[in-house]
């Protein structure tokens, strides 16, 4: 059991000797880059202090809108981002020193979205460090957690990293990885799987880094893990005293950092949408509040809660507001927002701590094992086993075993709630959109700077400044990922 006190190695018990209050960054985006940008100015008016920005899956992919392969899914589950003119729009009217992080969901294009977050500051004539910007970044765990993977293994860590080491120089303020286990949670991981995998991938990331000769002191203290908090209260405040227990041996133990920043684990924590239900979507409410108060009572830094009917498809703007009160109630009105570990020194929740930690280090030991996290990836070792895991847990809830209110006990019949649509409108009119930039556009200049970036795939430099020159010529993010997938090949699972 830990005698620490908060703020001191291995921080435990937090990153601070006192309590700091967390970025209420809430997860929006649909539609049009207007749409959203509408919806975020009405949040951040309501209090909220960053956003995360959802891109949909066509963006995420590498596609433009008017590609076949997008059709129908424009602006469905996120925002459609073709292009900086699409990054312009979203932000417009927004006035950037408001927002203490802007986050989002790109991994395989999170150089393109680093690349665009430049051009804004260029363009506004700000300088980068004034305001923040948090890249997901984690291609790695899209291969066998999510699923929006689109360059093969390798090509996609060598990108990620690219996009570490070009702005721990140019923009050092900014978080240039989000190491993710929310969606390793979300694919079936328990506790232990979910930052064992993190911070195996984390690993590869750091490996490839150094290697290069950078030292980690001038990366990790800008890093952040994400992470997921569900239902079980206890065990998730245990399991983020444990992340941040095991990050600080791995960053002084393994890579020698002396910088106290690089061992203290920032967290942004996300209510956990796999414990959201479509039946009863009320009940949701209940659970978000309880996920956000073991957020909180965790120690994290940043947190997203889930609307209580995104279930059921993207958020209504009375269910956003609705569940960024829902921080506000539990940073303003609860008390534990004011005490650095509340639940520090309860038996339970230490023990918990400890084992988890065990636990930890051994999912940690096993990829190792197997030749790190993208051995395992290439072998689908991983996948394999989140499947396994995921098919347990739906087992649990079709026999009983594991109670879900509403779902299999006290279920009632099916209630009439107003649910968010996205205007079909919206995919022909981002189209057409794209069309007239490509019209307006100077091509040869588009031409020449997608050829400089085929070029620099292809010899190995550093793909970011290339991307840029790119982004300012206002190429799409399609035609962006068309050159590196015509280098390095698209993603083919073994």
């Amino acid at each position: 059991m830990t005698t620490e006190e908060p703020g001191r190695f291995p921080y435990t018990r937090g990153i601070t000797a006192e309590p700091q209050p967390w970025i209420m960054g809430q997860y929006a985006g649909f539609g049009t880059a207007a749409d959203t940008g509408a919806r975020f100015r009405e949040l951040l008016d309501a209090g909220q202090t960053g956003f995360s920005v959802a891109l949909d899956l066509p963006t995420q992919l590498g596609l433009d809108s008017d590609d076949p392969r997008a059709a129908g899914e424009v602006g469905r589950v996120g925002v459609a981002v073709d292009s900086l003119a699409d990054f312009e729009t979203l932000f417009d009217g927004i006035d950037l020193s408001r927002v203490s992080q802007i986050r989002t969901t790109a991994n395989s294009i999170g150089f393109v979205w680093a690349a665009m977050c430049l051009a804004l500051a260029e363009e506004r004539g700000i300088d980068p460090g004034a305001f923040g910007v948090f890249i997901q970044n984690d291609v790695l765990k899209e291969y066998f957690a999510r699923g929006t993977q689109i360059l093969p293994v390798r090509a996609g860590l060598r990108l990620a990293v690219d996009t570490m080491e070009y702005l721990s120089t140019h923009a050092p303020g900014w978080v240039p990885l989000a190491m993710s286990g929310y969606h390793i949670a979300e694919a079936g991981g328990d506790a232990a799987t979910e930052v064992g995998y993190t911070f195996a991938n984390a690993i590869a990331y750091l490996d490839e880094l150094t290697g290069r000769g950078i030292p980690v002191d001038r990366v990790a203290p800008s890093l952040y893990t994400f992470l997921s908090v569900g239902m079980d209260v206890l065990g998730e405040v245990a399991k983020l005293r444990a992340a941040r227990r095991v990050w600080a041996e791995l960053v002084t133990e393994r890579y020698g950092a002396t910088d106290p920043a690089s061992a203290r684990l920032r967290i942004f924590a996300f209510t956990a949408g796999s414990s959201l239900t479509a039946q009863q979507p009320l009940n949701n409410l209940a659970r978000t509040a309880l996920e956000a108060f073991a957020a909180a009572c965790g120690g994290v830094q940043t947190l997203h809660v889930c609307a209580y009917d995104e279930a059921l498809g993207v958020p209504t703007a009375e269910a956003a507001t609705l569940a960024l009160r829902t921080q506000q109630i539990v940073a303003h009105e609860t008390g534990v927002a004011g005490v650095a570990d509340p639940l520090g020194g309860s038996y339970e929740v230490e023990t918990r701590t400890d084992r988890c930690a065990e636990a930890v280090r051994a999912v940690m030991a096993d990829i190792e094992d197997r030749g790190g996290a993208v051995a395992a990836i290439e072998a689908g070792y991983q996948q394999e086993r989140l499947a396994e895991a995921a098919y347990r847990q739906a087992r649990a809830v079709e026999t009983g075993d594991r109670v879900v209110v509403g779902v299999n006990r006290w279920q009632t019949p099916p209630e009439e709630l107003s649910v968010f649509r996205v205007d079909p409108a919206v995919e022909s009119a981002q189209c057409a959109s794209l069309r007239r930039l490509r019209d307006e556009r100077d091509d040869t200049a588009v031409a020449a700077a997608l050829n400089a970036l085929t070029e620099a795939a292809e010899k190995g430099d550093n793909i970011v400044p290339a991307c840029r020159r790119a982004v300012r010529c206002h190429a799409t993010v399609g035609e962006i990922m068309s050159r590196l997938t015509s280098v390095f090949g698209a993603w083919r699972p073994g």
